[in-house]
């Protein structure tokens, strides 16, 4: 063997050896981290309830004169924790940094005995009676509401709605066309018999849901991931992110079948913010009602709602009452990243603040 083959043989040998310890180490802090892993960086208390849904308000801001409560309106099919992942990445504590007084709707995990609940029971009793109870205790007529992803697109039935109870609503990476171009999850949904699904199944198990998310990016989502996993075992700081972040990603509640099928058919296969005849309640859902300022905040490398999804909006409205927001990055990382946590939630208050 020549000197050359030795030395990278050696130098082989040494690469191994410092990544044995490396994982070595690794292993023995994931097993060490705890398995209660707090979900969540922000004191918060429940205010409101009503069923399963909990109304929570986060401590710690000293509230400006003249603004009214800010409540922030989640996905379904996700937990709300996300937006209040860790200090460094909490959306929220970006918030509070704004003097807001932020209330966030925690819809719960929906069990089988809440199969029978509807679009009219999220959109007309849980979020409008999180409304009611805010305006009374804040002694206002009406909110700031922020609705992220297909809390979003409850937000915006709910302004239609009930527009005297929203001054101002900002959205985020939000479904409006159901079916503009590379909206892989709802051209997939369309192709699903939904019904036959709801009458086998009664709720839709989450672990369903959360197959259908991670197939979107398999690469990213599984083996790109555990390749990052790698380069992270000697940190124990990015190891509890990750951790953090895993259990995110797989703490999808059950959906409520009455309410999964009435949105799937709605706006998955109908498209139906874009064609109307949407009707929740008996009542019909007219943008036309929506008359406040709406910021529309898109995520430039959206790989769940595309851009194009959320940017039909400004088709249906005004055109002077949406203001656009483009982050660029991905869809959680709007509200979970470092970047993010330096510039959106400040930009988002400061529109709260500013818009007519």
């Amino acid at each position: 063997m020549s000197g050359h083959d030795h030395d990278a043989v050696a130098r082989t040998a040494h690469a191994m050896l410092d990544f044995s310890a490396k994982l070595t180490a690794g292993v023995a802090s994931l097993a060490a981290m705890p398995r209660d892993l707090d979900a969540g960086a922000t004191p918060r208390e429940a205010v409101w309830s009503l069923d399963r849904v909990r109304l929570q308000r986060f401590e710690g801001a000293t509230p400006r004169a003249g603004l009214p409560p800010l409540l922030i309106a989640y996905a379904l099919v996700n937990r709300p924790y996300m937006l209040d992942l860790e200090p460094e990445r909490s959306f929220v504590r970006g918030l509070l940094e704004g003097r807001r007084e932020v209330y966030l709707v925690d819809w719960g995990y929906p069990e089988e005995d809440d199969r029978g609940l509807g679009l009219d029971d999220y959109v007309l009793r849980y979020l409008h009676g999180c409304v009611q109870y805010l305006c009374a205790r804040h002694g206002t007529p009406a909110v700031d509401l922020l609705g992220v992803c297909q809390g979003g697109t409850l937000a915006l039935c709910y302004t239609a709605l009930e527009p005297a109870s929203v001054r101002r609503l900002a959205l985020m990476v939000t479904p409006v066309d159901f079916h503009a171009e590379g909206f892989l999850l709802a051209h997939w949904l369309r192709y699903v018999d939904v019904d036959r699904l709801v009458d086998t199944l009664g709720n839709v198990p989450g672990s369903m849901l959360n197959w259908a998310f991670l197939a979107l990016k398999p690469l990213s989502l599984s083996g790109r991931k555990a390749l990052d996993l790698i380069e992270i075992l000697d940190d124990p700081a990015q190891l509890a992110t990750f951790a953090r972040m895993e259990r995110w990603l797989h703490d999808n509640p059950d959906q409520a079948g009455r309410a999964f099928r009435e949105f799937a058919n709605a706006f998955f296969r109908r498209n139906a913010l874009m064609h109307g005849g949407l009707t929740i309640g008996g009542r019909e859902v007219a943008l036309g009602h929506v008359h406040q300022p709406v910021l529309n905040v898109l995520a430039r490398q959206d790989h769940i709602v595309p851009p194009a999804a959320s940017r039909a909006l400004s088709g249906l409205l005004a055109r002077q009452q949406v203001h656009e927001l483009v982050f660029d990055g991905g869809h959680i990382g709007v509200f979970a990243s470092r970047h993010a946590r330096s510039s959106v939630p400040r930009a988002v208050c400061q529109w709260f603040e500013g818009a007519d």
